[in-house]
């Protein structure tokens, strides 16, 4: 069993990237998972092995969402959205192609873009189903205006009953379980340290990273959080996008009185190509 990388890596307003280690866990005082932000002392904390590539980003995330899919390729656009395995560079999901039929309701399938539009992705979720909306989920819940911005007009996706999604990966368009080497994705409104976070797995079922997005630092409220890996080592990815589903009776309370409550959405998803397992 390879030991768990747990880093939660924190930025406001410009990219950053650092190599870290997947099997160095670094601890606080009381032996727990050692916290780190963006003026810590990250390298001599994680340059123990080059494994992994992590880009964070806060306010203007465009730098930090470039810098990332050049780790890809520099200047390469995504791939087609054809089946097959195409090599190398990166697969994007940005929902806004997803038709009306699935929009602003809980009818998307999670097969959606490795069938009809093949990009090697299937989502699960613990809860009972997903919503893509291009209303900011007013439509869910009126309260939300203003609340959930895009940084790729005009859709944005979220589970629902849940905050957690499971992304497997497949050489797209077949039922061939895949392998990509790294995956990043665009959150909107992280109010709260620590709330939203992507664990990547490997084709055991191992975490090989857990990492936690920046929180937002201005009124737009975008954050990014991705890793590259050396090689295409992972199989899944768990997105936890804040710690309470959206729903027409949840309210976000990052600051106010009383119990808190963070409620985040997604937008664009970055992920190498995927690569049948060996």
């Amino acid at each position: 069993m390879r030991n768990s990388l747990r880093l939660l890596a924190a930025l406001v307003c410009t990219p950053m990237t650092f190599w870290a280690c997947d099997s160095y866990t670094p601890t606080d005082a009381h032996g727990g998972p050692a916290l780190f932000d963006s003026t810590a002392q990250f390298d001599k904390n994680v340059k123990e092995r080059n494994d992994v590539q992590i880009v964070s980003g806060t306010g203007d995330i465009l730098p930090a969402v470039q810098q990332f899919r050049d780790l890809f390729g520099v200047g390469t656009p995504p791939n087609p959205n054809t089946a097959g395995d195409l090599g190398s560079g990166r697969r994007e999901i940005n929902w806004d192609g997803v038709p009306a039929t699935f929009t602003n309701n809980d009818a998307f399938p999670g097969n959606f873009f490795n069938t009809t539009s093949p990009r090697g992705a299937v989502f699960t979720t613990d809860g009972f189903g997903f919503r893509i909306s291009n209303q900011g989920y007013t439509e869910l819940n009126p309260a939300y205006a203003g609340e959930f911005n895009t940084f790729s007009p005009f859709k944005l996706f979220i589970a629902r009953g849940s905050t957690v999604i499971n992304v497997q990966f497949f050489v797209a368009g077949t039922q061939t379980p895949a392998v990509v080497d790294g995956f990043g994705s665009v959150f909107e409104d992280v109010g709260r340290a620590h709330s939203t976070t992507i664990q990547y797995f490997d084709v055991d079922g191992n975490e090989l990273l857990n990492i936690a997005a920046p929180r937002r630092s201005d009124v737009r409220g975008l954050s990014f959080l991705g890793a590259k890996f050396r090689s295409p080592v992972v199989a899944s990815v768990r997105i936890t996008a804040g710690d309470t589903p959206l729903s027409e009776s949840t309210f976000d309370n990052v600051k106010g009185a009383g119990k808190k409550f963070d409620l985040v959405a997604t937008d664009d998803f970055i992920y190498g190509e995927p690569h049948k397992i060996k």
